[in-house]
């Protein structure tokens, strides 16, 4: 078994068995991020060996102090599944999650492929059927999320569920830099932020993941979502917990997790 299907085995066993592993760059210190994609495709292949399919893409780490968290200088991406979303308002069993956080960011609904490698915001943005509100429920199958880059890489960029809300907005109405959103926990304000804080916009995210999709041989299709990077610091969930965010221009997104 090569070295990718074995830790892409560990990971697939971690989120069945809820129980989270060490560090996979613990284990190998050799594991680079190239390896690290590899493993996540490994899983996404076998997932769809299993009946998924894929209906979007996540970016992560569009945050500065992220990246500077990780030490690094570019964002990350995972794929979305038809299995990982969540109705607006809509409850989430806890046993279908392990160490939740909650993230607010825009999400954008495509009309057009989108193939690398030489992307700009405004092919992101003319290739954009409408955006909306989301939610994303990020999870770690590394334990205390104690993860450097290779490890949330191969971990499906830490990809959980995620929730969309209902009004589509298109893309040409609306600032999407200038959108400000306020994420709240259990009716308290929890953190707010604005478009521009994922790498100033979230189509140029957008355009990031087609050209680094590219590099795989993969491209973005028409009818995918894209969730763009989340606006703010993502935030602990418990199990009781309800979360809403509203967003200028976008209205609101809800989710509840079960006591």
């Amino acid at each position: 078994m090569e070295k990718w299907d074995y830790y892409s085995h560990l990971l697939l066993n971690a989120e069945r068995e809820r129980q989270p592993l060490s560090p996979l760059t613990e284990l190998d210190s050799t594991l680079t991020v190239n390896d690290a994609y590899q493993i996540q495709l490994r899983t996404i292949e076998q997932k769809m060996k299993e009946g998924h399919r894929i209906v979007g893409k996540k970016i992560g780490l569009t945050s500065v102090a992220m990246q500077q968290l990780l030490g690094v200088d570019q964002p990350d991406y995972g794929h979305l599944l038809d299995n990982m979303v969540v109705e607006d308002g809509g409850t989430v069993p806890w046993e279908r999650v392990m160490q939740p956080k909650v993230e607010a960011e825009v999400a954008f609904v495509l009309k057009r492929d989108l193939v690398g490698p030489r992307v700009t915001m405004l092919d992101v943005l003319q290739a954009t059927d409408y955006i909306v509100p989301a939610l994303e429920i990020v999870d770690s199958r590394i334990a205390d999320w104690k993860i450097r880059l290779a490890d949330t890489v191969a971990d499906n960029a830490s990809s959980g569920l995620y929730v969309l809300g209902e009004k589509r907005v298109p893309v040409h109405s609306v600032d999407i830099a200038q959108i400000g959103m306020a994420l709240y926990r259990n009716g308290e304000v929890a953190n707010t932020g604005v478009g521009a804080a994922a790498l100033g916009h979230p189509a140029f995210c957008v355009a990031w993941l087609a050209n680094k999709l590219y590099e795989y041989g993969k491209e973005l299709r028409a009818g995918e979502i894209v969730l763009s990077g989340a606006l703010s610091a993502a935030v602990n969930a418990e199990p009781g917990d309800f979360f809403s965010a509203r967003f200028a221009h976008l209205g609101e997104v809800r989710v509840q997790f079960a006591p």
